[in-house]
């Protein structure tokens, strides 16, 4: 008869400890990505170029990536539900304070608490992933990251709230909503069965030095660029598709928000799948189809508008190549789809490889990738003044993810090779070896 053993059960609280989990991580993603709406009428209203919108965007997203760092080791020293309690309520208040902004710097400055809700992503994964076999962690992980849902949330809530009362009022429901979260989650959910076991025996705190260690290995911050593309290029699509499609297909503010949801929906939810997926077929290779696709889908999507006009037998013959709304939601679909596999497949090799230090590893991972949604908005409006051209954002994307795809691939023949000597030796095409040779002679 088969036994499970005890090692690939979960630990007591488990389940309120991912859901709820999830829920509080939906709630944070909702507000950390809230200039994505908001963030257009005060754009008119402040008179922003795309540059200074790009900005103002992504201010949340370079304080809830340089805090995760921090708040992941923080997590293995402290637990979760401690850390999370704290992040989620100096969150809710900055946001509810945003509400009284009124110049561009007092913007700036409200933005860069806001941003403090990015950072529960790195007390999340550290705390989750505590109650969980690492036979189980892809799956897991990627359910909880699928708080990224809280992002299409705003898409298409905040629009309607915006229309109906102001932006103002966006802020300060969004900030109740996530003081509400905060309570329940930490009156829901237990400290972590580690932290229960070194409370019980004494043990101190592993220090911060030594849980940075691992980060003198090259291969984190390979990880990091993976991560910089499926979450920092996830994030600021998020924030930059509201503002692409009013510009370019001339929607209103709540169309565009339903539009834009259309990326954000398949690029959060299925990261669960992304993560049940890396578990059976290996992260790896999730991670060839990622970028293989997304290669594609940047690709198709950068290619500008434009009008031809070509010599004819009979005269000239005029014609134009632009992507249409529909086969653009269609596309930037997949790309979402796609992500959301990336974002789960990247997380499940940081319990694999470093699994006493999930959470300076993952925090360290996860300020790349957070970093990536900073700066990339801002790039996406610098090229715009600059190029004039609105796809200019998916070239550099497409750019983005043929260098990690490049990297990827001869890191790992690299490994291969370390790991069976006699492959370097091989040529290309062993198989075609002596085909242009004569048969001998028979005797």
């Amino acid at each position: 008869m088969y036994m499970v053993s005890v090692s690939d059960k979960p630990a007591p609280g488990a389940f309120a400890a991912l859901w709820v989990s999830t829920l509080s991580f939906t709630a944070c993603f909702a507000v950390w990505t809230i200039f994505a709406i908001i963030g257009i009428q005060i754009k008119t209203d402040l008179h922003l170029n795309d540059a200074e919108f790009g900005l103002l965007a992504g201010t949340p997203i370079l304080t809830g990536s340089l805090v995760r760092l921090f708040l992941g080791v923080w997590t293995d020293q402290f637990g979760g539900r401690v850390v999370n309690l704290l992040v989620m309520l100096a969150a809710a208040a900055a946001t509810y304070l945003l509400s009284f902004a009124h110049t561009y710097p007092q913007f700036l400055l409200a933005a860069l608490g806001v941003g403090i809700s990015g950072g529960s992503f790195a007390v999340g994964v550290a705390y989750v992933s505590r109650f969980y076999p690492k036979s189980r962690q892809g799956t897991v992980l990627g359910i909880f990251g699928a708080g990224n849902i809280g992002s299409a949330f705003t898409k298409i809530v905040a629009p309607m709230v915006m229309v109906a009362f102001g932006w103002t009022a966006v802020a300060q429901y969004w900030a109740l909503g996530l003081f509400v979260m905060a309570l329940v989650f930490f009156f829901t959910t237990k400290d972590d069965p580690d932290l229960v076991s070194r409370r019980k025996s004494g043990v101190k705190a592993v220090p911060m030095l030594t849980q940075l260690a691992p980060l003198r290995n090259l291969q984190v911050w390979r990880f990091a660029l993976y991560y910089f593309f499926v979450f920092g290029g996830f994030v600021s699509l998020a924030l930059w598709l509201p503002h692409y499609l009013v510009g370019v297909y001339s929607l209103d503010v709540r169309t565009a928000g339903l539009f834009a949801a259309a990326y954000s929906i398949p690029a959060s939810l299925f990261r669960a799948a992304g993560g049940w997926l890396a578990d059976r077929i290996g992260a790896r290779k999730v991670m060839y189809l990622t970028f293989g696709v997304s290669l594609i889908c940047c690709f198709l999507l950068a290619y500008p508008s434009a009008s031809y006009v070509v010599d004819g037998v009979k005269g000239p013959i005029a014609f134009r190549i632009a992507t249409g709304l529909v086969p653009f939601t269609m596309i930037i679909f997949v790309l979402g789809f796609f992500m959301s596999l990336g974002k789960a497949a990247v997380y499940k090799h940081i319990p694999v490889y470093y699994p006493d230090r999930v959470g300076a590893v993952g925090g360290v991972v996860g300020m790349v990738g957070g970093l990536g949604g900073f700066i990339l908005p801002i790039t996406f409006g610098f090229l715009n003044d600059i190029t004039g051209i609105w796809t200019s954002c998916f070239m550099l994307l497409f750019v983005l993810v043929g260098s990690a795809l490049l990297w990827m691939h001869f890191a790992i023949r690299r490994m291969e090779q370390a790991r069976f000597p006699g492959m370097s030796t091989l040529p290309e095409l062993p198989e075609l070896v002596g085909m242009g040779q004569a048969p001998a002679a028979k005797s």
